[in-house]
């Protein structure tokens, strides 16, 4: 669900040519993205939920401005239009975690302590599997960084943290290491996506991610609010059978009685784990899941436009811009209100791709 510009190079050699890129860059204002926002995070859009009327009023908005900034439609069957196939998942929220070891157990809420999900497009999935804990779950040979160390891991559910390893700068360890995962920067060892699609790759029957406020990026509240309804995905020859059965997320406070319950000290492997030396720890604990899921397909939409540039050697390479318009929709109630907005996730984002397109429609 994405609003995508594409631009192909423009010829800009004169001086004059030189000061109409300069209005144009000058043409972008907090104003112009303000409107924008404001507009696409209103009530009336609510909240912009794929296969909604608010997507029906997003997709309009959108056709409308690459209209009146006189973009062409960018779908080679001559629209504005791409339709994308999407699966809905929504597993039952009644679903809980039981976590043995030992001979004790400990059982964690659905929304409260954790959050899981499947890509799997079944209507039950069920994992029954040993933890074991891969610290940052990062395979980087740029970086010789190898956390699994050659460890079979098929079958298990991995628990691993979030973002990249920060290894301190050995010459000043206030710092963070620039030449190892980019330092403060996160690379895409850091996503949660990379997480669940590395456990996939190594047939883990699931992930569960440690969630950490700061190293994330986001509270609690954005991981429960993210991922507790509808998930889509891109609907696939083998109904993503080739994903994990399970992904998912712990707070940190249940992941660390989890490891306190089998003896570990989590802050102990946390500072473990940004060596390279680290090797998996298996945790001596078995988890069981079963996700019941209401499935349901449904068509979403691209919007394209393409503006053609003026070099006759380079206007048919083009440079992609793109945003995704969509958000959450309609939920349970907050604070009184059931519309989650999407102002920052992702009018934002929408708004500055519509007015770079605006402005380099100005060059023309």
């Amino acid at each position: 669900m994405f609003v995508l510009f594409l631009s192909s190079a423009f010829a800009c050699q004169q001086s004059g040519q030189m000061a109409s890129l300069q209005e144009a860059l000058n043409s972008i204002t907090a104003e112009g993205l303000a409107a924008h926002i404001q507009r696409l995070a209103s009530d009336e859009f609510e909240g912009r939920a794929p296969a909604s009327r608010g997507e029906e009023l997003t997709v309009r908005y959108l056709i409308e401005q690459f209209q009146r900034f006189g973009l062409r439609p960018g779908n080679p069957d001559g629209t504005y239009i791409q339709k994308v196939p999407l699966v809905g998942i929504t597993a039952d929220p009644s679903a809980s975690l039981a976590i043995t070891a030992g001979g004790k157990r400990m059982m964690l809420r659905y929304g409260e302590d954790f959050v899981a999900w499947t890509r799997r497009v079944v209507e039950t999935s069920r994992v029954e599997a040993d933890l074991i804990f891969v610290g940052y779950g990062v395979q980087a040979p740029e970086f010789q960084w190898d956390d699994f160390k050659g460890a079979d891991v098929k079958g298990k559910v991995l628990v691993v943290l979030i973002n990249d390893p920060p290894v301190p700068d050995p010459n000043d360890p206030s710092r963070l290491d620039e030449r190892v995962f980019g330092g403060r920067a996160m690379t895409y060892y850091g996503r949660w996506t990379y997480k669940f699609e590395k456990a996939a790759e190594l047939g883990a029957a699931g992930a569960l991610i440690i969630h950490e406020t700061e190293p994330a990026g986001y509270p609690w509240a954005v991981v429960r609010g993210s991922w507790t309804g509808e998930q889509f995905d891109l609907v696939a020859p083998d109904r993503n059978m080739s994903k994990c059965a399970v992904e998912g997320w712990i707070t940190y406070e249940r992941a660390k009685a989890l490891f306190a319950m089998v003896g570990k000290d989590l802050e102990a492997l946390k500072k473990a784990a940004i060596n390279r030396d680290f090797r998996p720890v298996p945790l001596g604990a078995r988890m069981t899941l079963t996700l019941r899921n209401t499935l349901r397909t449904i068509e979403s939409r691209n919007v394209i436009a393409r503006l053609e540039g003026s070099d006759p050697k380079l206007k048919e390479e083009y440079v992609i811009y793109v945003a995704h318009w969509d958000h959450l929709g309609i939920g349970p109630e907050v604070n009184g209100d059931r519309i989650y907005n999407g102002a920052v996730d992702n009018a934002s984002g929408t708004a500055g791709l519509l007015e770079i397109a605006r402005a380099y429609a100005r060059l023309r």
